[in-house]
């Protein structure tokens, strides 16, 4: 059933963006707005210092 049809008997369930997301369509899930990312990506970075952190003290404990 095309998305067109759907709409037209009432079948469509999906909820409308609200706030930011409705404005810009960057800002979505698994967006590209600065803010989006860096809190997608907030672990994989921390745990990227911390594994360079870690190199660097076995580094200087050799």
């Amino acid at each position: 059933m095309s998305l067109d049809k759907a709409i037209k008997h009432g079948k469509e369930k999906r909820k409308p963006y609200y706030r930011s997301k409705k404005v810009d369509p960057t800002c979505r899930n698994h967006g590209s707005c600065e803010w989006c990312r860096g809190n997608r990506t907030y672990k994989n970075r921390k745990r990227m210092v911390d594994f360079i952190d870690e190199e660097e003290n076995q580094g200087t404990n050799s």
